[in-house]
């Protein structure tokens, strides 16, 4: 299947750029064939006819940073939101929620724990004690020994199945960096490779797109498992170079700013070609969405 390219916005200027930032050859570049297919498709709840493999999906192409979206984890969620993808809490959102979004042809993401667990969660009594590490970064969380696929991998089976059957499209993988920190466990940056990729293949087998949330550190080494990136406070961290190989293979990230103004960072997270906006640390329901270059819409 031929992907068309959008031309280039008429008579717009190129936009200020930091250093590094990709070229307007680069941002424009498509999506490749087998992102196109799959990524953040609309599905149907569990029991319905699947989508056919390879059928078209509405998620068009073009410049990934010209897409708004909401992460909204707090509060009843707010269909009415002008974006094109939710990502969103699979526990606390309701069936009703995303059929009503997948009515509004939205693309959903749900957001999976799945390097910690918390006291909260539905399924917390499935993880052994020897599997369970020092505090995480949520209330009453701890991380996971990641090296126990065998015992971990049935368990974030069904955390990616609850998405499927609520109707998400996709998944992005939270707390996929225990390597990082202080878990409890001799974890590596080899551990983590080989976990997130198990994952990322598990989210494929069960017909929902991976996506990586943070670990910037591995980006290099996992964008082409990945169809797309989350991210959170590169431009304070001054990390949002590290994410280039996803813009460079024309994936999509979606990334978000809890500090400062977005007159200001938007002019670098647009130039690198993200999605971004500012938000409350709570993530409710308040946005505040980088404007997009003028021009047509993605088609």
């Amino acid at each position: 299947m031929r992907i068309r390219r959008p031309a280039r916005p008429g008579g717009s200027a190129r936009p200020t750029t930091p250093a590094r930032a990709p070229s307007w050859r680069t941002v424009r570049r498509a999506l490749p064939a087998a992102v196109a297919l799959t990524l953040l498709a609309p599905v149907y709840a569990c029991g319905a006819v699947p989508r056919p493999p390879g059928a078209p999906t509405p998620w068009p192409t073009g410049y990934a940073h010209r897409w708004q979206w909401q992460w909204q984890l707090d509060g009843p969620v707010d269909t009415t939101v002008a974006a094109d993808v939710f990502l969103l809490d699979p526990v606390r959102t309701t069936a009703e929620e995303t059929t009503d979004l997948r009515r509004r042809e939205r693309r959903l993401i749900c957001q999976v724990h799945v390097g910690s667990y918390a006291d909260t969660d539905p399924d917390a009594t499935r993880f052994p004690a020897a599997l369970r590490g020092a505090p995480a970064g949520r209330r009453g969380s701890r991380w996971l020994d990641i090296r126990r696929w065998d015992v971990l991998r049935p368990v974030l089976a069904d955390r990616f199945r609850l998405c499927r059957g609520k109707g998400f499209g996709a998944v992005v993988l939270a707390d996929a960096d225990g390597y990082a920190h202080r878990s409890g466990f001799g974890l590596d940056f080899d551990d983590q490779l080989r976990f997130n990729r198990r994952l990322a293949a598990l989210a494929r087998s069960l017909e929902l797109s991976p996506g990586l949330l943070n670990d910037v550190a591995q980006v290099t080494a996992l964008a082409p498992d990945f169809d797309f990136a989350v991210n959170e406070e590169c431009v304070r961290l001054r990390r949002c170079a590290r994410l280039l190989p996803f813009v460079e293979a024309g994936k999509p990230v979606f990334h978000v700013e809890y500090t400062g103004s977005p007159a200001a960072f938007c002019v670098q997270t647009l130039g690198y070609g993200f999605a971004s906006m500012r938000k409350n640390r709570t993530l409710d329901a308040w946005r505040a969405p980088c404007a997009p270059p003028a021009g047509p819409a993605p088609r």
